[in-house]
């Protein structure tokens, strides 16, 4: 079988690769995974895939930003990764004067290249097992499960092991310890973190971004998902800050790119860094996550989704200003949607319920009684800490979708400083409430946009949830305003101290207490805050000693299953799956090849809609057949 390693954005696997199912952990795959791995077709040592003591393909994978892969395809620090993985930052670079997300980038030499404050690539630089060390201070009494399982803990523990390593002192190392399998093991990963990186290449987005909203999640696509970046060091290969004088990055491994592409039955084999995964569930976790979490998230993004969009296709000025945050909205709005599809698609609730059902028996036949009552606990926490549940995700979906804010707390300390007739108090306030404003009227915010996102989402809250269940300043609007949701809005948008400049200088003229207290959006924060603990602290004793239900869960099922190996789930932490390329039939009568052609993209072209406008250029290069030596040895071009 024809060997193909497909070193790619976990975030982009397609139905069309077979895998041997999970997202397995580097460390294990020698022991789990290498006979089916060879049997697929990997003709090169498991070493090389990954080596604790050597460089191997790990080496050439980075955890691009805060939550995207790339790969180094190139000795001088060339990275590639998805368009929508570096959208954000092709959104930062441009302007209505330099269009980058509509006309795309290309840097003809080093000097072009963009510097992109914000961007860290992380190499992963080794990892530990340290479960031993966890389960130790566990048995000794020093700290509890489900203490044990906690990210200051944890980060105490990182710290301890961190001084006792080699790795101490070196130049950009991180550190991160998290618990895998539900707390019944424990890694730790040393990083070395890069942030010197700049923007090399982006396709337009009629091509990066082709089919938008419409085709994200789906298949078959037909987008040029990518964009490249370069990693700098300093002169002696090291982490440093931007500067000028750094050079590009000498990488001890890279991925030469192969254009011979793929054949049905071709070995395939993903590497990277996917998000979170929850395989685990109980089929009641499962059906809380469909209403109580994605449900409310779909008809809350999907309300504010509509306002952006209207104002984005009527202004280039709100376009750009709004691109990246319209993405990163609408990529879960899609996500919850396609979930929830395919949860019922698929049978994965009467799937779990078989499970459920297998492990009750072998919980009678091993005589566990820990096993035998778990998931009934597990179901009786759940059934309790629904109703709070839901009742988080609108709040956090509504304050989020809203972004105009005042800094309350800061306001408080100007107002305590003329309490206290503190002058130098006074000063100090007054010049870091100029900052704020500066922050919160930041380059990618318009007050008109955010005013009619508000005007939709807060008539919307209160029709999700009960009136006794939402924030204080509802009292407000449906007193002081007589429930008129759009003179409240007005009213913060116009007259509270940071609506304007104009506004703010007035107040900073002459601050007063009174002004202060009277305030409606400092109202409408501290509104806000107050029941986001509330909800935070009753989602948390609603679910008090989940935790440990799930390691025994989860302990419980891998003993179930053993010896066959069960993948961690997915935690932003370096995985691989592996498979075999194959087309898909997702239903009766419908057949999906495992790639897509340029053809598709002529059949879907709309010039109405701008998520499927084909550039003049690739048409003129459609018709004229002219793919050079990217075409496949029938004729065609293939887009994905």
């Amino acid at each position: 079988m024809k060997k193909t390693l497909l070193i790619s954005l976990i975030s982009l696997t397609t139905l069309s690769a077979h895998a041997d199912e999970g997202m397995w952990m580097l460390t294990d795959l020698k022991a789990q995974n290498a006979a089916t791995m060879y049997e697929m077709g990997l003709d090169i040592g498991i070493d090389q895939v990954y080596c604790p003591d050597n460089i191997s393909l790990k080496d050439a994978v980075v955890h691009f930003g805060g939550g995207c892969t790339g790969e180094v395809i190139s000795a001088e620090g060339l990275v590639l990764t998805n368009h929508h993985c570096g959208y954000s930052y092709i959104q930062q670079h441009s302007s209505v004067e330099h269009d980058y997300l509509t006309d795309g980038f290309w840097a003809m030499n080093r000097n072009e290249e963009l510097p992109t404050p914000g961007l860290k690539f992380r190499f992963i630089e080794r990892i530990v097992d340290v479960t031993d060390v966890i389960n130790a201070k566990i048995q000794a009494g020093e700290v509890d499960e489900t203490t044990a399982m906690t990210r200051p803990y944890l980060n105490k523990v990182a710290s301890e092991l961190y001084e006792q390593s080699d790795l101490k002192g070196k130049k950009g190392i991180d550190i991160q310890l998290l618990p895998f399998y539900a707390g019944n093991k424990y890694y730790m990963f040393y990083i070395k973190t890069y942030s010197d990186v700049r923007m090399v290449a982006a396709p337009p987005s009629s091509v990066g971004k082709f089919g938008g909203e419409t085709d994200n999640w789906m298949w078959p696509r037909h987008t040029g998902d990518f964009s490249m970046f370069r990693i700098y060091a300093d002169q002696n290969g090291e982490p440093a800050e931007y500067n000028e004088n750094n050079i590009p990055l000498k990488t001890p491994k890279y991925l030469p790119i192969s254009i011979k592409g793929l054949n049905e039955g071709d070995y395939a084999m993903i590497m990277g860094f996917p998000g979170s995964t929850n395989r685990y569930l109980t089929q009641s976790e499962i059906k809380q996550r469909m209403d109580a979490t994605n449900a409310p998230r779909i008809t809350i993004r999907g309300a504010r989704q509509e306002v952006l969009k209207a104002e984005m296709y009527a202004s280039d000025q709100i376009r750009i200003q709004y691109a990246s945050k319209y993405a990163s909205s609408s990529n879960y709005w899609k996500n919850s949607i396609g979930m929830n599809k395919a949860i019922i698609d698929n049978k994965v609730l009467e799937t779990k319920a078989e499970q459920e059902a297998r492990f009750a028996k072998f919980a009678q036949e091993k005589n566990n009684a820990d096993y035998a009552k778990v998931v009934s606990q597990i179901d009786e926490m759940i059934e309790k800490s629904n109703p709070i549940l839901y009742q988080f995700t609108c709040y956090s979906e509504i304050t989020r979708g809203i972004e105009y804010s005042t800094p309350d707390m800061l306001l408080d300390s100007l107002k305590n400083a003329i309490q206290q007739k503190n002058k130098a108090g006074i000063s100090k306030f007054s010049k870091l409430l100029k900052k704020q404003y500066a922050s919160i009227h930041n380059k990618d915010y318009d007050h008109e946009v955010d005013r009619k996102v508000a005007k939709v989402l807060l008539p919307l809250y209160a029709e999700m949830v009960e009136a006794e269940n939402l924030p204080a300043f509802y009292a407000t609007i449906n007193g002081q305003f007589k429930g008129d949701y759009n003179a409240y809005v007005d009213h913060l948008y116009d007259n509270t101290i940071f609506a304007n400049e104009t506004n703010l200088n007035k107040f900073l003229k002459k601050p007063t207490v009174k002004a202060i207290d009277a305030d409606l959006m400092k109202q409408f924060v501290e509104a806000k805050y107050a029941l986001r603990t509330k909800l935070i602290n009753a989602v948390t004793e609603s679910r008090k000693g989940i935790d440990l239900l799930h390691k025994t869960y989860v302990r419980g099922l891998c003993e179930m299953y053993s010896p066959e190996p069960k993948a961690p789930d997915a935690n932003f932490t370096i995985r691989l799956t592996y498979g075999t390329v194959k087309p898909y039939d997702p239903k009766d009568g419908v057949h999906y090849k495992y790639y897509t052609t340029l053809k598709g993209v002529m059949e879907k072209e709309d010039p109405t809609n701008p998520e499927f406008v084909v550039p003049a250029k690739l048409k003129e290069l459609y018709e004229a057949k002219d793919f050079g030596r990217y075409a496949m040895a029938n004729g065609e071009m293939r887009a994905c």
